[in-house]
């Protein structure tokens, strides 16, 4: 094979780790942002907090490399934190981090042993069976069906299945497995171990007292005509029962008050904390965007460490790759602030008419729109509005809330699918239960209003909403 020099000119396009950092900062949420800035300081001795108390040698030159949002002036809420912290005899300040006043001197005080930890639903079971007075076998069988029962607090096995996966050495019964199923069902909170809804809800409603209005209808709905009060079917219930509007009424009162989750409240999920990034006020009579300044990082470069690389470059090594690593850290940050607040400020001035009146004066917005406004690229606008939230009077909003679809009117404009929903929400929530609004009657009311919306649009935004059916919204 001959072989042979050729020359080739191609462009390529290389992502810089300055780059590649500032995309990834960028489309971090706040507490996600705060938990890469800890990284940073831990693994990075040039980096610095700027609301840290600064050094002599280092206060005299930290303006030179200011925090992210701030200059080297202590800022106002730095100030009332550190004579909030001073003036301790007010009991305003819980200040667990400095003084050892509040831990007595204990270097392992963990201010978190004091949060109270939620109790679930297999020790609250398990708590309540060690009370009982029971012999060892009977308390080994309830505590098995105590491990069986789903998120919910329903026993989703079958007792003679269950019994046919134990081993044969411990000759246990089905009889004996419903002797402490019935046990069980006795614990608190009601209606806890069933098999079904329907039991579930029967054993709820054994607990309450039979003289209530209601209350003999109610159980026989439950236990046998539970499929028809779901689907709303109360003129065959009233056929089948031999009963009126007001019997059904009061039962139907009964049964609301019941839980279809007797496990709710134990165990549940993890609160998902959230941090605005902007928050919106009305001045002088126009609604603006203002960045929320504790959800900024203040971070600086070491000016100590700066300067002493500075004076000996040639030893410098390593270090200096970090100093550079500082540097561009602190401008990204800050960058990536800058672009939330100008794509906040672009979206607050669009929806003047959302802060003002409300979902139902929401415009139409896309992400081209700002995008092109701001001279961005749509993957950057859309980067930007996720996971990144404001606060305003009216609520706390993901910036994507404020953008979607448009729908023409009949006058020749434009309307957003944030406002038909909002039109179609309260629609529904004035409407007579007992004749309530179809999709194509709730379609010819908007077209009323000068809004041409299709059954099925409606039909997929009352979806969306988590809005039931006709037949399901109907009532006595």
């Amino acid at each position: 094979m001959k072989q042979s020099l050729q020359l080739r000119v191609s462009q390529q396009l290389t992502l810089t780790p300055q780059l590649q950092q500032s995309i990834k900062l960028l489309q971090l949420s706040t507490l996600d942002l705060q938990t890469e800035v800890e990284r940073f300081l831990l693994d990075n001795p040039m980096l610095e907090r700027g609301d840290d108390t600064p050094t002599q040698e280092s206060s005299t030159s930290s303006s030179d490399t200011p925090a992210t949002a701030e200059d080297s002036t202590p800022s106002s809420d730095s100030t009332d934190s550190d004579s909030n912290q001073r003036d301790d005899s007010s009991g305003e300040l819980t200040d667990w981090g400095s003084g050892s006043r509040r831990n007595d001197g204990d270097d392992e005080f963990d201010p978190m042993l004091n949060v109270p930890c939620p109790v679930s639903l297999r020790e609250h079971l398990l708590a309540q069976l060690g009370e009982l007075t029971l012999p060892t076998r009977d308390q080994a069988i309830v505590q098995l069906l105590i491990e069986e029962l789903d998120d919910n607090g329903f026993l989703s096995i079958d007792l003679e299945e269950l019994a046919s996966h134990l081993p044969l050495e411990l000759e246990l019964e089905t009889d004996e497995l419903m002797v402490g199923l019935r046990l069980l069902q006795q614990f608190d909170p009601a209606g806890i171990a069933a098999r079904s809804l329907a039991e579930s809800l029967c054993l709820q409603l054994d607990r309450l007292p039979p003289q209530e209005n209601g209350h003999a209808l109610a159980r026989k709905i439950v236990a046998e005509h539970l499929s028809l009060l779901g689907n709303r079917d109360y003129t065959r219930l009233k056929r089948l029962l031999g009963v009126d509007d007001d019997a059904i009424r009061q039962a139907q009162q009964l049964i609301a008050r019941l839980t279809p989750h007797p496990a709710a409240g134990f165990g549940g999920e993890d609160v998902h904390y959230v941090i605005p990034d902007v928050t919106v006020r009305k001045r002088r009579g126009r609604w603006v965007a203002e960045l929320n300044n504790g959800a900024v990082p203040r971070l600086r470069v070491n000016q100590l460490y700066a300067q002493m690389l500075s004076e000996n470059r040639a030893g410098a090594g390593e270090l200096s790759g970090r100093l550079q690593e500082a540097k561009w850290l602190v401008k990204n940050i800050q960058q990536r602030f800058d672009t939330i607040l100008k794509v906040s400020e672009a979206i607050v001035e669009r929806q003047q008419a959302f802060f003002e009146h409300g979902e139902v004066a929401m415009r139409p917005l896309i992400l081209r729109d700002i995008a092109d406004e701001l001279g961005l690229h749509e993957s950057t606008v859309s980067r930007v509005t996720t996971q990144k939230y404001l606060l305003c009077p009216r609520g706390l909003f993901e910036l994507k809330y404020f953008f979607g679809s448009s729908l023409e009117t009949d006058s020749g404009g434009e309307c957003s699918a944030t406002a038909i929903k909002a039109h179609i929400r309260r629609m529904i929530d004035g409407e007579n239960t007992a004749k309530p609004l179809s999709d194509s009657a709730i379609a010819d009311e908007l077209g009323k209003q000068g809004m041409q919306v299709a059954r099925r649009t409606v039909a997929k935004y009352r979806e969306a909403m988590q809005i039931p059916p006709v037949n399901l919204r109907k009532a006595l």
